[in-house]
């Protein structure tokens, strides 16, 4: 294991919405026998609400804020030498603070999905504020690729199968 995870081990899954990074999450973390968290998840328990309704009433900034102090409490844990697995909101590695406080505290991979593969995925749901409109994701996703280049590293999705994309983090040269 890389000297970095061993002292801060946490993986951050990045990457736009639908990309899979709690799906894969979940099994990366099995495989390795950390723990899991998926951000969006701990926000809605914190706040007491869905992240559509954080939306409605607070507005992307205050969704924003939560997002980090809900990342600021999971890096605690991991900074305590808790390994774990952190699958993070589709905007949240864009912030500055946010970007930092993963760089400073493990690993961050990039789940480079298709465009294609993600606007098949999130059209089944309509719990996703800023998947509404068609036109407005597509543009969404080609402004956050620039943030999420940022990343340690990067793993092409090319298929549904989850255990298919963590096989492939788990090639990465971290282990």
């Amino acid at each position: 294991m890389i000297l970095k995870l061993k002292r801060t081990p946490g993986i951050y899954l990045v990457g736009f919405m639908g990309s899979g990074k709690s799906t894969v999450g979940r099994v990366l973390a099995e495989e390795l026998g950390w723990g899991f968290a998926d951000l969006d998840e701990d926000i809605e328990k914190r706040e007491g609400m869905p992240i559509s309704q954080i939306f409605e009433t607070r507005g992307e900034a205050g969704f924003r804020q939560a997002e980090t102090a809900a990342l600021q409490q999971r890096v605690r844990s991991v900074e305590a030498g808790k390994p774990c697995v952190i699958a993070l909101g589709g905007g949240a590695f864009l912030s500055k603070e946010n970007f930092d406080m993963v760089c400073n505290n493990g690993v961050s991979v990039w789940l480079d999905c298709p465009f294609s593969t993600v606007e098949r995925r999130v059209s089944k749901f309509d719990h996703r504020p800023l998947a509404r409109d068609p036109e407005k994701l597509r543009e969404l996703f080609a402004v956050r690729r620039a943030g999420y280049q940022r990343a340690d590293y990067c793993v092409p999705v090319e298929s549904d199968d989850a255990a298919e994309v963590a096989a492939k983090i788990l090639e990465l040269p971290l282990f």
